[in-house]
């Protein structure tokens, strides 16, 4: 039986991008599989009035060096791009509708590698959300519709309002069990629980 993993995720997040690849070897050694859940942090860090740009220069500066050397230590194409931050609901939504085509998680690897490793900034809009999901075969309207149809809207609400509800207040945020461990720095602590399994 395979032991599965929550990913609590939303594409704004840096260090989303870094547990993503992080997150991936683990996977594969402890026969795991990720639950995708996405969340909207934009909207969390609204109702708690946040804004992660009013911080510090100094604090900001810090944050972007610490994340390049995570890049360098890993060898992962990682880049701070130009347009940040972005709204990524339309994003979130899109990785949702994906499950029908079950490109769920193939869809999240493409919008981050794009924004993460390409500085693309348009992946917030349809436009370049269109040609993701033509390039996994599924029909670019087909898509669209589907990203923006109610259901698929209330599932994007109701997915952020249960990870609160079980005490996720940031992404990256990973759920075994009853535990939830924060960030891309926790993966030994990751590791140790799907060994206790």
């Amino acid at each position: 039986m395979a032991r599965v993993i929550d990913l609590y995720w939303d594409l704004g997040s840096t260090n989303t991008y870094f547990a993503i690849k992080l997150l991936q070897p683990i996977v594969a050694r402890h026969n795991a599989e990720i639950r995708w859940h996405a969340f909207n942090v934009g909207h969390v860090f609204q109702a708690n009035n946040y804004v992660l740009m009013d911080e510090p220069k100094a604090k900001l500066k810090n944050r972007k060096d610490d994340l390049m050397r995570w890049a360098r230590k890993y060898q992962l194409p990682f880049s701070v791009p130009k347009a940040f931050p972005i709204k990524t609901s339309r994003a979130l939504r899109g990785a949702i509708a994906m499950r029908s085509w079950n490109q769920e998680q193939a869809f999240i690897d493409a919008i981050f590698a794009a924004y993460w490793e390409q500085g693309d900034g348009s992946i917030g809009d349809y436009s370049r959300l269109r040609q993701i999901a033509a390039s996994l075969d599924v029909d670019p309207d087909e898509f669209e519709t589907a990203a923006e149809s109610e259901s698929v809207r209330a599932e994007l609400i109701d997915s952020t309002n249960r990870a609160l509800q079980r005490g996720v207040f940031g992404v990256p945020s990973i759920g075994i069990e009853n535990d939830i461990y924060w960030g891309k720095d926790r993966m030994e602590f990751v590791e140790d629980h799907l060994a206790r399994l």
